[in-house]
Parts: C-alpha cells; structure tokens; sequence
C-alpha cells in the first residue's frame, strides 16, 4: 500500500478523560478528533480495541473480533434515555492518572446491566430491528463469545481449560443447556457489542468525516482464554487432555532479553489453517476493516516464521523458528479482500525472509528512532 506522506497520534480510547475512571467513546473522544483535524493531522491510532483479559491488557483479550465494553460512553446511553441522572449519582473517586480496573469494573458494569435491562423493556420497534440485524449480521463470532463470557461469568471468571470437560470441549449439546440456562447473561453481552460497535462507528464516520483516518492493529496471536481459542481448538497448539498451550508464543534471547519474551499464547496450526483457506485469519482482517481504514499488523514477522516454545518452560530461551505460510497466506487475503491498507510491524529479528515477504506484498514497514539510524 502507498501512503502520502502523513502524520498523527497514538492514543488509545481509555486514555481519555472521564468521570467513569476510563476514556470513553464519548465527548472527549469528539472533542480528540477535532484537535486532531485543527492541527492537520491525518491519522489517528488506537491499540486492540477488544475486551481486555489478563492484566487489562489490549493485546490479551477475550475474543479477537469483539469491542472492550468498558469503553462504551455512558452518558451517550444517558441520551438515549438507557440511564438516568441519578444512576451518576454515587461515583467513586477514580484516579485522574491512571485506570484503575477493578474500580472501573465495579461501578460501571452494574450501570451497563441497567441500561441493557431498560433496552430490553423499552427498546423501540427500530432499535429492536437494529439489535437484531446486528445479531444476525455478527453471529459468525458474536455468537461464540456472549455464550463464552456468560460461561465464564458463571464459573467466577475462571479459564475455559478449567471448566467440566464437556464444556471446555464445546460440545454442542451441553453448550445448547447452557445457552439456555444463561439466556439473559447472553443477551447482555450481545447487547454490550451491540452498543460498542454503535458506539464506535458513529465516531470513525466522524473521524473520517474530519479527514481523519483510524489505524487499528490486529495482534498476531490472540489470548489462551479466549473465546477464539475456546471455540476453535482444532487451529490452536493445544494439549488434548488439559486444554493448555502445547507449544507456546514468544520472542527468543535478544538486546531487550537475555532469557527471551515468553508471551504463553497458544500458537497456530498453520496447517490446519491453510486446509481451511485461512478462512479465520481472512474473517478477523474482514471484521476490523468495518471499523477502522488501517490495519497495522502486530509481530509481523511471526508470518514467516514463528518463535515456539515447548509446554512447561518458564522461558523462552528453549524455543525454535518454525516456518509459517506467511506468502500462501496474504496472497489468499489479497484474492479475497482486495490490496488491503496494511503496515507491518517489522520490528526484533528480522531476515532477509521477512523483508521480503513484507515488500512481496507491498506492504510499509517501521522505524524506531533508537534502531533506524
């Protein structure tokens, strides 16, 4: 892809200011954009804008295509009349200098069931409509996920791997009981995509709207527990009897780390994958071009040939490079998707291999200050 010459910021949504303790999809948000377009910037970068699991961290999330509901703006639910005044009653003090999760979680979570609960009784003949085709239109993942995060919910926020083995094995007719047993907790987390998404899309039509282009980034690997990982155990490196990563994602021994990155993902089975036209990967790139015009590629490298280590070290310095089909795979993605906006992270080891699969497909890469020059 060729770019202009351009320039822009780095901000992730949840740095925002907000009396909710996180940055939210609302005012300031606006208010961020129009900053941007006064300083003719063109371009505007968020980091994985998924559901953060461990660590609250964008890059371990619970699903590879869903929106993180702490960031849905509460006083725009206000507006549409979901809340009232006086469920902002009772605040907390959060910290201005950072979010504190936990805090977060608890105040806004009950305010997000209580607007879903007002959507669900008074929702107009539109708005049911609109839920609905979102529903309809998102079920090829929405589906897996509401049920993964009312499961979950249901066993104490605990790991898929540690539930009855029958669930953790996804079989379809207990998994049938417990979409059942747990209809309403399914409903809201549809419900929480639902307004994430109506949320955010209305915002990127305003970006773009200011000649503001939003870069996305889609990580190379997706978290353990996860709903991905849950629902789709065959292209995973997973041991059969635990569910545990068999063969785990990282970087090896390098200027940052003498001892390696050990991230713990499971990684992929590229083989697998390819058998099925790498129909998951192409559906994840598909996804997030609805909702942003850039997508940066994390750990690009790992395309062509991917760092594993073996289950149970506590390092990654006991690892090796396994070749991955980096080239059949974005060719596959160009006959499906079209020359796609895409920049590549090709940052860490990278050979002569990786650059030139990166030029291969035309796709700019990156320079850091430190390293460039």
């Amino acid at each position: 892809m060729s770019f202009l010459r351009s320039s822009g910021i780095l901000l992730h949504p949840s740095s925002f200011p907000s009396r909710f303790g996180i940055g939210e999809l609302g005012l300031e948000a606006y208010r961020f954009i129009d900053f941007l377009a006064e300083s003719s910037q063109q371009l505007w970068q968020v980091l994985p804008l998924g559901p953060t699991g461990y660590g609250n961290s964008p890059y371990a999330s619970f699903s590879a295509l869903a929106g993180n509901p702490l960031l849905i703006s509460l006083e725009q639910l206000q507006e549409q009349g979901l809340l009232t005044d006086e469920a902002f009653a009772a605040l907390p003090e959060f910290p201005t200098d950072r979010v504190d999760y936990d805090l977060v979680i608890q105040t806004k979570v009950p305010l997000l069931q209580k607007a879903c609960e007002t959507f669900k009784a008074n929702a107009s003949p539109i708005q049911q409509k609109d839920f609905t085709a979102f529903c309809e239109t998102k079920a090829h993942w929405l589906d897996d996920y509401a049920l993964f995060m009312a499961i979950r919910q249901a066993h104490e926020g605990t790991s898929w791997h540690t539930w009855e083995r029958n669930i953790s094995k996804a079989h379809p007719e207990i998994l049938e009981q417990w979409q059942q047993r747990l209809e309403g907790e399914v409903y809201f987390q549809k419900f929480l995509q639902f307004e994430f998404f109506r949320q955010w899309s209305k915002l990127k039509q305003y970006a773009n709207a200011k000649g503001i282009q939003i870069i996305g980034d889609i990580p190379i690997y997706v978290a353990h527990d996860s709903a991905d990982v849950w629902s789709h155990r065959e292209i995973f490196c997973l041991d059969e009897e635990t569910g545990e990563p068999s063969l785990m994602a990282g970087v090896p021994p390098d200027y940052f780390s003498e001892t390696g990155q050990l991230w713990g993902n499971p990684v992929y089975k590229w083989d697998k994958l390819q058998e099925k036209n790498f129909s998951w990967w192409v559906q994840r790139f598909e996804s997030l071009l609805e909702y942003v015009d850039i997508i940066r590629i994390d750990h690009f490298r790992g395309f062509e040939a991917y760092w594993a280590v073996p289950q149970g070290e506590t390092t990654a310095v006991n690892g090796r490079w396994i070749k991955a089909p980096g080239e059949e795979f974005f060719q596959v993605l160009n006959d499906k998707l079209g020359k796609l906006p895409i920049m590549a992270e090709d940052l860490g080891i990278i050979t002569p291999e990786v650059d030139e699969l990166r030029d291969r497909f035309d796709f700019p890469g990156m320079k850091i200050l430190q390293f460039a020059f």
